[in-house]
């Protein structure tokens, strides 16, 4: 019999489980996992964009994790993992009551999510600091009650001023952000009140439509037409500023100040702001059997674990081949890494440091659609190894599409979205020597169609991830 642990339950760790479960089934025997989550529900990240303008409550975003693997059978434990012991194959887990638990393993996967870093920026955050988040369920119901506050002044006849964007200049997830400040501006524009509001993104991003994936081109005709284009379009139509290129040192109640590529630093006055932290591993300490700390073998300096990538090139080196592929760790063979909690061998977007040495440019994404892919592969993987086989199972970032609906505006019949898709994820010049793309593959539409399919990915995947009937049919 062999135990698995799955740590998180987001759509690496719960997809997986899902995945294992239902591929265990075939090779069966007495097999048991257990799924180990700081938070008892799982939640679909992607719609909370519309719950931090009130567009839609939080509960329709998630469903108990409990019913779910009772239904298949599979262990769940409410609870924080704050140590592995890999040598001796058990985590410890903080339970909600403060008590300890001891959880054997015979393979362990790793799909924590990140840590919101809100302290690498002075007053950045909804708990600590001056700024929203919509990185969780409580930031995005605070952020909506926020914007209704001054929604309520706009009213009244008061102007302000709106920043949205990245609040350190390593941070990702640019695109949750370009969702969030387009449908800040639609719904302005349907309250009557865009005229009262000065709209200002602010980002890391090397250029404008970076997005944290280096960009994107795509071929129109005989033309390339590149995401920059259609973020400079969008937001000269929606009247929206931008200063990109830069870093956030400090928030305070009235300021934001940054630093840009060129080493100048600036102040923005705000009313509001929606600032993504950086991200970093769960703070989880790794020991060897003699009880020493050997967390800085097991993962990188941010804490994301390693696994079968090609570290230490520069971002001029890195390419396709250097990306994970079975997302197995090269200390550990039983131990697997999926989602935000794997470290990638560098970033998609180039790095640059100003001239007072302040490093600007974004993490690379690993959510969503490519956290599930990363976490379906690991899962094979291990099921892989159970049956006596090596990982052979290959979801790298370099092979797989990316495909990102961000919603600009929520409404059945008069909604707006950009369709994003490219392949692959991560560049590869060494198939596709001209852009490292395949631009056959590659689009980028804004629409009602988009909008739509925003509306039906959120239904199908919560669907599908309660394990209802016929889930597996649904990509």
């Amino acid at each position: 019999m062999a135990k698995v642990v799955i740590v998180g339950a987001g759509f690496a760790g719960h997809y997986g489980a899902l995945i294992l479960q239902d591929e265990l089934k075939k090779i069966g025997g007495n097999h048991e996992i257990t799924v180990i989550s700081r938070v008892p529900k799982f939640t679909y990240i992607p719609s909370l964009v519309w719950v931090g303008i009130n567009l839609m409550k939080a509960e329709k975003t998630q469903f108990d994790l409990k019913p779910v693997y009772d239904k298949l059978g599979i262990n769940f434990i409410h609870g924080k993992v704050t140590e592995v012991w890999p040598d001796n194959k058990y985590v410890n887990v903080e339970l909600p009551d403060g008590k300890t638990q001891k959880v054997d393993y015979d393979f362990l996967l790793m799909a924590t999510g990140p840590y919101l870093n809100f302290e690498a920026t002075e007053g950045l955050g909804p708990e600590n600091g001056y700024t929203q988040s919509i990185c969780s369920p409580p930031h995005a119901t605070e952020a909506a009650a926020n914007y209704l506050e001054l929604v309520a002044r706009l009213e009244k006849g008061d102007k302000a001023t709106v920043v949205v964007g990245t609040g350190h200049g390593t941070a990702t997830c640019q695109g949750a952000a370009f969702e969030y400040i387009c449908n800040i501006c639609n719904d302005l524009v349907d309250r009557g009140l865009r005229d009262k509001v000065r709209l200002i993104w602010l980002s890391n991003e090397p250029r404008l439509g970076d997005f944290g994936i280096d960009g994107l081109e795509a071929k129109r005709g005989s033309l390339i037409f590149t995401s920059e284009m259609m973020a400079e379009g969008l937001f000269a139509d929606y009247g929206i500023e931008y200063q990109i290129r830069s870093h956030v040192h400090k928030v305070d109640n009235k300021k934001i100040y940054t630093e840009n590529l060129d080493g100048e630093f600036k102040e923005i006055e705000y009313d509001f702001a929606m600032l993504i932290p950086p991200f970093k591993g769960q703070p989880i300490k790794w020991f060897d059997k003699d009880g020493n700390d050997i967390t800085n073998k097991v993962c990188n300096p941010a804490g994301f674990v390693k696994v079968d990538a090609n570290y230490g090139k520069s971002w001029e080196e890195l390419d396709g081949p250097d990306w994970p592929k079975t997302y197995q760790s090269p200390v550990y063979e039983n131990i697997f890494a999926a989602g935000i909690a794997f470290a990638p061998p560098g970033p998609l977007s180039e790095p640059n440091k100003s001239p007072n040495g302040t490093l600007i440019g974004p993490a690379p994404p690993r959510t969503g659609y490519t956290a599930e892919l990363s976490g379906k592969a690991a899962a094979l993987n291990i099921a892989e190894m159970i049956k006596g086989n090596k990982p052979t199972h290959h979801a790298s970032m370099a092979e797989t599409p990316g495909l990102c609906i961000a919603s600009m505006k929520k409404h059945v019949f008069g909604g707006e979205a950009a369709t994003i898709a490219i392949y692959p994820v991560a560049r590869d010049y060494t198939k596709y020597p001209e852009y490292g793309r395949d631009l056959d593959s590659c689009t980028a539409e804004i629409g009602m169609a988009g909008a739509w399919f925003k509306y039906a990915l959120h239904y199908a995947f919560l669907y599908k991830l309660q394990a209802k009937p016929f889930w597996k049919l649904i990509p």
